[in-house]
Formats: C-alpha cells, sequence, structure tokens
C-alpha cells in the first residue's frame, strides 16, 4: 500500500456499530453509563474494527528507533550510543515496554528504522533503516524529503503486514536519544503553540541545557520554516525517522480500521503528521495517557483526546501504550462477556 492508498482508503468510523454497542452496553447488568470510559473503549473499538462482537484484540506495539543529529547540540542527558544500546534491550526483552507488554499479552516488534549503529546477526530485529541517523537540524534539513516519504513507506508497509496476520490493536513505541527536540519543533509547527511551551526536559536535562534546547529548535525552525500545510515538509526539516514511521504506521493502521494506541509525545507528534497528511485517522486514536513532557498536552488538546490515564509517565517505547491494552482489553471483555438483564434474570429499573 502506497502512502496516497493509505491516505484515500481510511474509513470515517462506523456510527451504526457505535450505537448497536452502547445500545448492548446499557442491557448489561449495570446502571446505565456506570462502568463509564470502559464503556467508551468498548464502543469505539467496535465502530472502529466494525466487529459488533469482537474478540480479545491481537495487539502489536511497534517500537521504532532512531538517532538525531541534533543531539551534537547537548539537547540530552544521554549520549546518542544509548539509543543503539537500547535496542539490543529491546530484543532481548529486557526493557520496561517489554515487562509490560508481556504483562498484557502484546508482543513487542522493534523496527531498526535510522540507528547510527549496524547490528549484525540480532535476532528478531525488523532492519528498515533508511540512513543512520538523522542530521543536525540546526545546521541543515534533518533529511531528505524522499527519506521522509520512504520512512512513511515502512511504517505503513508494517501495519499492512500486521493486519495480514490479523492484528487488530497497534500500540506506538520509540527509542532515540534527541527525539523530543524533534517532536517539539514538530508540535510547535503543527500545534502553533510557542517553542518554549512545548518543549520539556527529556531525559532529564538541567536548566542550562533545557535553555539550549529551546534556543535550537527556535533557531532550527527560522532557518528552514517548514510549512505546517506540508506534513512531509515538516518531517524532512525538523523531524526524525521514527517519527516518520510511526506517523506512517499510524495512517497504515487506520487504512485497515486497526485502532492505534498512542504512547506519549513522540507518538503524539507523529500522530501530528498523520492527521495532518489525512484527518480522518483521528477516529482511530486511542491515548494511552498523559505524559510528562509539557508539549503533549498541546498534542492532546490540538485532537481534543481525553487520555485514559495520568501516571507521570515519561519513558516512551510503549509503555503507556501497554498499560492502555490493559483497559482496552477489559472495556471489550465487558461489552461480550457480561450478561444482559434478560440473560441474567435480573429485574431492570423501574423508573
Amino acid at each position: 500500500m502506497t502512502l496516497k492508498e493509505a491516505i484515500h482508503q481510511i474509513p470515517a468510523l462506523d456510527m451504526t456499530c457505535l450505537q448497536r454497542a452502547h445500545a448492548r452496553l446499557d442491557r448489561l447488568t449495570k446502571p446505565v453509563a456506570s462502568l463509564g470510559r470502559l464503556e467508551e473503549l468498548a464502543a469505539r473499538f467496535v465502530a472502529m474494527t466494525g466487529e459488533e462482537q469482537p474478540k480479545l484484540p491481537r495487539a502489536i506495539i511497534f517500537t521504532f528507533a532512531a538517532d538525531h543529529g541534533v543531539a551534537a547540540e547537548g539537547v540530552s542527558a544521554y549520549p546518542s550510543a544509548v539509543t543503539a544500546q537500547m535496542v539490543l534491550n529491546f530484543v532481548r526483552g529486557g526493557a520496561a515496554v517489554n515487562v509490560l507488554a508481556r504483562h498484557v499479552g502484546a508482543e513487542v516488534r522493534v523496527v531498526d528504522i535510522g540507528v547510527a549503529a549496524e547490528f549484525d546477526d540480532v535476532p528478531f530485529l525488523i532492519r528498515r533503516k533508511i540512513a543512520s541517523g538523522t542530521r543536525n537540524m540546526l545546521i541543515q534539513p534533518a533529511m531528505s524529503r524522499v527519506q521522509a516519504e520512504e520512512a512513511l513507506a515502512v511504517g505503513i508497509d508494517l501495519a499492512t503486514h500486521a493486519a495480514q496476520e490479523g492484528c487488530s490493536l497497534i500500540g506506538t513505541g520509540e527509542m532515540g536519544i534527541g527525539n523530543t527536540t524533534s517532536s517539539a519543533a514538530i508540535a510547535s509547527v503543527m500545534t502553533g503553540v510557542a517553542v518554549e511551551q512545548v518543549t520539556g526536559r527529556g531525559t532529564g536535562i538541567d536548566d542550562a541545557s533545557f535553555h539550549r534546547k529551546v534556543m535550537v529548535i527556535e533557531k532550527a525552525l527560522a532557518l528552514h520554516r517548514p510549512n505546517a500545510q506540508d506534513p512531509i515538509d515538516v518531517l524532512h526539516k525538523v523531524g526524525g525517522f521514527e517519527i516518520a514511521g510511526l506517523a506512517g504506521l499510524i495512517l497504515g493502521a487506520a487504512a485497515h480500521r486497526i485502532p492505534v494506541v498512542l504512547d506519549g509525545f513522540i507518538a503524539g507528534a507523529a500522530a501530528l503528521i498523520a492527521a495532518g497528511l489525512q484527518p480522518r485517522c483521528v477516529d482511530y486514536f486511542i491515548a494511552s495517557h498523559r505524559s510528562v513532557e509539557r508539549g503533549h498536552q498541546a498534542v492532546l488538546d490540538r485532537f481534543k483526546l481525553n487520555p485514559l490515564f495520568d501516571l507521570d509517565l515519561r519513558l516512551g517505547e510503549g509503555t503507556g501504550a501497554c498499560l492502555a491494552i490493559g483497559l482496552i482489553q477489559a472495556g471489550i471483555k465487558i461489552l461480550t462477556e457480561m450478561a444482559t438483564f434478560d440473560e441474567a434474570g435480573v429485574s431492570e429499573r423501574s423508573r
């Protein structure tokens, strides 16, 4: 599936399915809407997928990894070498996302889309490298427009293969030292919020590094003047390969009517790009949590999304998406396993 095909194939939500799901939920042995957002999750899942009696979904977390040239400007508390080291941790199953994915029965797929290292004979790693990291956006565009389109295509392709395998729920994850800098640049351009208001502490930088980070982003935006009406222009000038891959994954999933569980700020930046290319994909978003990264709120506001929880998370990797999958599973089980008043022989409310 090409980018153009994915953009055009994303359907609107099935409102008939949504109404039927709510009707069944209202007949279950409980006061109407007493399970709150669990009911909302179940009904939206039905509307997204078109399955009125959905099975427990097969869930896959895609964790895209890539390096950022802008990390050379001292915008992160960690060296770029950590990206490659964490990729090895992911494929060995030792990272937080692996632990939480096992907890909810989800699979983690790790994608090298732009890590500045070569992985020889590493099992279970999906190798789709566009380049060994982006260029330093303070000096030149982060990537070429062609590379941005290639990275989007990787995400679409992975979503398509997942759909063919029977995946019915996709979670977004990422790893890349410096990627909160690119995400803040994207968020500022796509939401119109000032750079300082969407820039956070990332891996835990001090005040001096934070001010330098804001300055780097402001200078990069002034230099490249990315066009918010052309999301691929934004990607190629200030984005990251993992962000582009996630944007493609979101579009590809929506084109196959697969709900997308958004993780934190970096996933939010990817969602801004995807929605810029096709606003209908927003109907397939499930916001897992509210990140500590301050720019994440601007993303949530842009989409009018109310996240499922706020646990002061700021790790990324897909950790928040994993936790949300557990809630989605619970909502689906309520819809499909709980008895109605008629089935249980329970008297309904008298008035």
